[in-house]
């Protein structure tokens, strides 16, 4: 398989016992699949008090044991100071900077001084919420401490809206923090923002076009009996699956991609304006079929539709392909409108 150089990152949402870790890591190894670290949380920090957070310290052991025997990089999550060091003192490759713990300047900052110039690897995640400059405030801390790799992980955000995806990718927000590192790895956690395998192929390939430099993925050797987050985990011979079908484009020249990233931020910020705009628009349709329902007036009100039509038309780009694109656009968003005023 062709990955183009691109970083893969592979393995259990959380360390629950030495066999668990063991058999992930072999099966992966055994399908040959080239990844570039092995990832588990053994500090979680969770959103619940009673949710599994990792084995701890004990599976530290455990990890230096898979990097011993499949001479794996090994990566994990830290979120306080004594962490880091228990990782330094256990020849732990890289580690990783979740989101929950991205959000606090403070614990950044606390990380930042116990690397200070250690030769470790470092994978900083976006904060839980879209804050860029949150973001780009961590990787600076971290650059500052003598850090030489540093990597980017998008996650996407949590937002409080109903929709498909666990967390919103938010595209234009990694593309813009792309624009401010050129050089830096930018990566995605494509089972963050999926919530559930099921959309797991769609967002990686997405990152990938997008020109993402590799992917995080949790794999486990039976997710459907994983102490978390089951519903976003691929089993190895998923995952293989998974990147056999995958189209790992190779990476541009730097002033290209950057000439590109400025046009693709401003496409992405202009979608996310149209969506946002688009969902307001639906709320208001349903308020004007809860006034038609209420005084018994016809859905369909034909000479109102037209005046809408000729007004866009009358603003849109004097181009026949534009305007016949004008034209289908409405004539869907008038069935959608439609079809909601009939619920």
């Amino acid at each position: 398989m062709e990955l183009n150089n691109k970083i893969l990152i592979a393995g259990p949402c959380a360390a629950e016992t030495e066999s668990q870790l063991r058999t992930t890591a072999d099966q992966i190894h055994q399908l040959q699949i080239p990844i570039s670290y092995f990832r588990a949380g053994i500090w979680k920090p969770r959103s619940h008090p009673n949710d599994f957070s990792g084995a701890g310290i004990e599976a530290l052991d455990w990890l230096k044991k898979i990097k011993r025997d499949y001479n794996y990089k090994i990566c994990v999550e830290v979120a306080r100071g004594d962490q880091v060091q228990l990782c330094i003192d256990n020849q732990i490759d890289a580690i990783w900077i979740g989101a929950r713990t991205t959000v606090n300047p403070f614990l950044v900052q606390e990380i930042a001084d116990q690397v200070k110039d250690q030769p470790i690897d470092i994978f900083i995640k976006n904060p839980i919420t879209p804050e860029l400059k949150t973001w780009i405030g961590a990787i600076e801390r971290i650059k500052s401490a003598g850090i030489h790799k540093i990597m980017a992980v998008h996650r996407g955000f949590s937002i409080d809206k109903e929709q498909v995806f666990r967390n919103n990718p938010m595209w234009e927000i990694p593309i813009i923090l792309k624009s401010h590192f050129p050089e830096m790895p930018l990566l995605c956690d494509a089972s963050h923002i999926s919530g559930t395998i099921d959309y797991i192929p769609e967002i990686s390939q997405i990152a990938l076009d997008y020109g993402f430099d590799g992917l995080m993925l949790e794999v486990h050797h039976d997710p459907k009996n994983a102490l978390s987050d089951a519903s976003q985990q691929l089993t190895p011979e998923q995952f293989l699956h998974l990147i056999e079908s995958l189209n790992f484009k190779s990476s541009i020249n730097s002033s290209t991609e950057m000439e590109l990233l400025k046009h693709r931020n401003l496409i992405a910020l202009i979608d996310t304006q149209i969506s946002e705009l688009l969902r307001k628009r639906m709320e208001i349709v349903d308020e004007i079929a809860q006034i038609k329902q209420t005084n018994n007036i016809a859905l369909l009100q034909p000479e109102q539709w037209k005046n809408v039509v000729t007004k866009y038309l009358a603003n849109s780009l004097p181009d026949d392909d534009f305007q016949n694109f004008i034209t289908n656009f409405l004539d869907l968003l008038h069935q959608a409108s439609l079809k909601r005023q009939k619920k």
